[in-house]
């Protein structure tokens, strides 16, 4: 299930996760979550080509829905394990408020309350492969420099996240 929102933010109702992305897709609430590793490396992942938004595109690390009574912090850890097949540590928010829509190839639409979260990977990436084609470890710049390169070959709200964070952070 997927919590929708009223233009405040404020939880109105929810929906089956299946059927909530569509061409007039309805605001709900989302997380984004980038992951780093021992070394600073942030993890970005290509979406499954099954996915119904933006499949083959690479992104940050993962994102998700938070469930009817789920804080997206508890989410995070959640959707980690389920999606990177890892755990995750010092799970901390950095753009609380962050916000889009965005409209896909396909005409589909993304219309999220989504707070970005950082995290440190403990343990090494398993992904589902219903969720990540592919996934690397790249360092912040050369994420910065990838996506100011090519942003068509990334996911619109990486772009708008980075834009909204230090360029010390990832």
């Amino acid at each position: 299930m997927v919590v929708l929102l009223d233009e405040a933010g404020e939880p109105v109702g929810s929906t089956p996760k299946a059927t909530v992305h569509t061409t007039a897709t309805p605001l709900h609430l989302a997380f984004s979550c980038h992951v780093v590793d021992e070394r600073g490396r942030v993890l970005v992942t290509r979406r499954a080509l099954s996915k119904k938004t933006w499949p083959g595109v690479w992104t940050n690390s993962f994102c998700g829905h938070p469930a009817p009574g789920e804080t997206p912090e508890e989410a995070v850890y959640r959707r980690a394990s389920q999606e990177l097949g890892i755990e995750v540590a010092d799970v901390s928010v950095i753009l609380p408020e962050f916000r889009y829509v965005a409209t896909d190839a396909s005409g589909i639409v993304e219309n999220e309350i989504c707070p970005v979260f950082t995290a440190r990977a403990v343990g090494v990436p398993d992904p589902s492969p219903d969720e990540v084609a592919e996934w690397a470890w790249l360092e912040p710049e050369a994420l910065r420099g990838a996506v100011e390169a090519a942003p068509f070959a990334f996911s619109p709200w990486l772009g708008w996240q980075l834009a909204a964070w230090p360029a010390t952070a990832a």
